[in-house]
């Protein structure tokens, strides 16, 4: 038998790591004895998945796709946490730290990317270490960095619009730190979106916590022993306690460079992948192929799988002719597809293109003769498959334009699955082909979940999940196992709302922190948490112990956060009804500290837009009245028409009931936000048959109860619940009904669709009839949640936590 060759492969990253991969699946093992050495000491991870170390979402050991177990598994030798030094060509050797020394047959480059760190002052401390406080984000020793760091910190900021730097923000977020991203250009995200769509998308970020300054270079980085703030080329200053630099990257060629190899922007190879010495190839981020190098994982998946059909002699044929960069990803939650050019470059090129800014939408095309040369879809992506595929495979699109942005006449999702070749890929994160998911279902695996666990498609950043179900879907006839964690309350914990409630009863489980201990292992999902607060409070009132990373930014501050950073102060005012010293109160409030815009509200209340945070305290003070809850899911409001005081055709005492309700209501959690109103005869002024829950005058001194209604982006008239006689039966069957939809709706579930969901006649059985027997169980319930109420604006004066309301620092000049 011939003895094997040597194969060695410098890298251990997702590149090197899958051309090994490649090979083995093509009988390598027979052919080669395989040596791989990795800079970091651990196996191969995913990357893309940085981010949600970072957040928190992921543990470390969540995102390894090959464990150091694997290595030794295939025969693999392996030096984790080694850097080769030299590349001896004509001894067919590689040196590495520590004298290693490995001779070598074929050689494999896969020496990825570095951090491209923009010229700028005060990186380093005078005596040329790094300063304290200053990160690049490119692995995980990055992420455990920044979280020792992090904590206890005020402000992080990102430098760099990118994705990699969005990503980061993202991530930093999970430290309850104020986070800024700092762009030198005018937009972000500028290799995937043109200017409009990446002004949508800062919009919606800024909506999100991150506060995104473009058109700004920054000049240093000031703090002598450690990092205090960032000085730009304009003079102006940012003031922080945290730098992560995430501004781009290079191809990490210098190895190559000094081994005498062709470099350019990267090495440079053939469509074989191989470099200008024959037993020597590359691959990844540190390629030069045909001038272009990638930063995207998809062209490294294409690019292993010819070099390793070159090097096992399967496919002699296999060439690499480049890669038309399609691409599917969530920028913190966002989700963005993006093809070829981002702007008309040639005459005749048509534009098709659709924006709806207000709630986050844009889609553009760019045809040319009749062909997909470019697209962006911001927040709507459904159709990005079947655009995909036009643009990957060249085939021409349809006349009717309107069909390539909206369901109007295009093929339907099935169709466009049916279509699609086996050998395209529906996940780009981790490679993973339509063949792959028809042969893992052909398995036995017939739920999305199985086969994402099976063949990690849907495992990166997690845009690519719908169309993952959409193929299982149709590899399996329509009839897919169901996946038990889509009814899971919060993902992170694995039971059903009534299984979570009956755990956490029967355990006392009072904090987030305990629920995750007790019921998911001790493991986090910072996604869960606000869910988890929100039940937790629903279950034990004021036995709630507070844990404040639990909670949005809008809850931790009681007050709406604004897309430059400041907040809107809405104080309570009861039915609508306020006061001439009301009135001077927030007047003086609003010239005091400056605040640029006051504005009525849809709920009768008077909105202070503008305010900063360091001011909120100071704020409820001078306004001595209590906290209208306009933020977080609770409930809001209770509006109100003028009632029989005044109006001629009123029925009821609408004011005087709004009252009561806004008394006993007040800052009471919920699944989702509830706003409340009264009319006083059926005219229905305040809009009380399309609110939450809204009590409506009729003849005889009788109220007409009706709940989920809306009236925003859904419009429902809500359903009549019962009659009743009196302000006190109200107060009784509202209360009643709410604690139920406490209880059994689902997180964000509004009650407009709680009540078709479940059913009114199940309802009014319940809560009026008592079908069930637990109506004064929910009516204790309610009282004991009235009763913990207390005026959250009243922690300014003994704040939460000691940087509950610091200083967001603004740039000065």
């Amino acid at each position: 038998m011939a003895s094997k060759q040597k194969l060695v492969v410098i890298g251990n990253g997702m590149a090197g790591a899958r051309v090994v991969e490649e090979v083995l699946a093509r009988g390598g093992a027979d052919q080669f004895e395989i040596t791989m050495f990795g800079e970091e000491p651990y196996g191969n991870y995913n990357r893309i998945l940085l981010s949600d170390v970072l957040n928190g979402s992921h543990q470390a050991e969540d995102i390894f796709l090959n464990p150091l177990a694997w290595y030794a598994d295939n025969g693999i030798k392996l030096h984790a946490g080694v850097k080769v030094s030299k590349i001896l060509r004509h001894a067919q050797q590689v040196e590495a730290e520590g004298g290693i020394t490995e001779s070598y047959d074929r050689l494999i480059i896969a020496t990825g990317s570095l951090p491209f760190i923009p010229p700028m002052d005060g990186l380093k401390l005078p005596d040329g270490t790094d300063k304290p406080g200053v990160f690049v984000f490119r692995n995980l020793d990055d992420c455990r960095k920044i979280t020792a760091y992090a904590m206890g910190k005020k402000r992080g900021v990102v430098i760099g619009g990118g994705l990699l730097g969005l990503e980061a923000a993202r991530g930093l977020q999970n430290f309850s730190l104020d986070v800024h991203v700092i762009q030198r250009g005018s937009a972000i995200m500028g290799q995937q979106l043109d200017g409009p769509a990446a002004a949508i998308l800062k919009t919606t970020l800024e909506g999100l916590g991150i506060v995104v300054h473009t058109n700004r270079d920054t000049r240093a980085i000031r703090g002598h022993d450690h990092v205090t703030g960032l000085e730009f080329k304009d003079g102006t200053r940012l003031g922080c306690d945290l730098v992560v630099i995430a501004a781009g990257i290079k191809a990490n060629s210098g190895l190559a460079l000094r081994a005498g190899l062709a470099v350019e922007r990267g090495i440079v190879v053939d469509n074989r992948l191989c470099t200008d010495d024959p037993r020597i190839f590359a691959v990844g981020e540190c390629v030069q192929h045909r001038g272009q190098v990638y930063g995207l994982v998809a062209p490294l998946w294409e690019q292993a799988k010819v070099l390793a059909a070159h090097l096992t002699d399967s496919d002699t044929d296999a060439a690499y002719h480049g890669t038309k960069v399609a691409t599917k990803l969530k920028v913190m939650g966002v989700e963005v597809a993006s093809m070829g050019i981002t702007e008309p470059t040639e005459e005749g090129d048509e534009v098709v293109q659709f924006t709806e800014a207000k709630k986050g939408t844009y889609k553009k095309l760019i045809i040319r003769n009749g062909r997909l040369v470019g697209g962006i879809l911001l927040g709507d992506i459904r159709k990005a498959p079947y655009l995909s595929q036009a643009f990957e495979r060249n085939t021409p699109v349809p006349d009717e334009r309107l069909s390539l942005l909206f369901d109007i006449g295009a093929p339907s999702e099935a169709a466009s699955v049916e279509s699609m070749p086996v050998d395209m890929q529906v996940c780009n994160c981790n490679g993973v082909t339509k063949g792959a998911i028809i042969g893992c279902v052909k398995q036995g695996k017939r739920s999305s979940k199985s086969v994402m666990e099976a063949t990690r498609a849907g495992m990166g950043c997690g845009a690519c999940k719908t169309l993952v179900s959409q193929v299982i879907e149709w590899a399996c006839g329509g009839a897919t196992d169901e996946d038990p964690s889509a009814n899971f309350y919060v993902p992170g914990v694995p039971l059903t709302k009534p299984e979570l409630i009956e755990a956490i009863r029967a355990l006392g489980l009072k904090s987030v922190s305990s629920v995750f201990a007790a019921l998911a292992g001790g493991k986090e999902d910072p996604g869960s948490k606000p869910g988890l607060a929100s039940l937790l409070i629903t279950l034990w009132a004021d036995e709630y112990v507070d844990e404040r990373d639990a909670r949005f930014i809008n809850d931790r501050v009681h007050a709406n956060i604004q897309k430059d950073g400041t907040f809107s102060v809405i104080p309570q005012m009861p039915g609508g009804v306020t006061s001439a010293a009301e009135l001077r109160r927030i007047a003086d409030v609003a010239d005091k500290y400056h605040v640029p815009l006051m504005k009525l509200t849809g709920g009768q209340r008077i909105d202070l837009i503008g305010v900063k945070r360091e001011d909120l305290p100071n704020v409820w003070r001078d306004l001595e009245m209590p906290s209208g809850f306009a933020y977080g899911k609770r409930y809001r409001t209770c509006k109100s028409c003028v009632g029989t005081d005044f109006c001629r055709f009123g029925l009821g005492n609408s004011i005087g009931l709004a009252q009561q309700i806004e008394a006993r209501f007040q800052g009471l959690d919920a699944p989702g936000k509830l706003k409340l109103a009264t009319a006083g005869c059926p005219r229905n002024c305040s809009e009380a048959l399309v609110k939450d829950v809204g009590a409506v005058a009729v003849e005889g001194g009788k109220w007409e109860i009706y709940v989920g209604g809306a009236a925003g982006a859904h419009v429902r008239k809500g359903d009549l619940l019962c009659t009743v006689d009196s302000h006190e039966a109200v107060l009784k069957f509202s209360g009643r009904f709410l604690q139920y939809y406490r209880e059994n709706g689902r997180y964000l579930e509004r009650t407009y669709a709680f009540v078709p969901r479940v059913g009114i006649d199940k309802i009014r059985a319940v809560v009026v009839e008592d079908s069930e027997g637990i109506a004064e169980r929910l009516d204790q319930a309610m009282q004991r949640s009235v009763e913990a109420y207390r005026d959250p604006w009243l922690e300014a004066i003994t704040p939460a936590t000691a940087n509950q309301f610091s200083a967001l620092l603004p740039i000065v000049q």
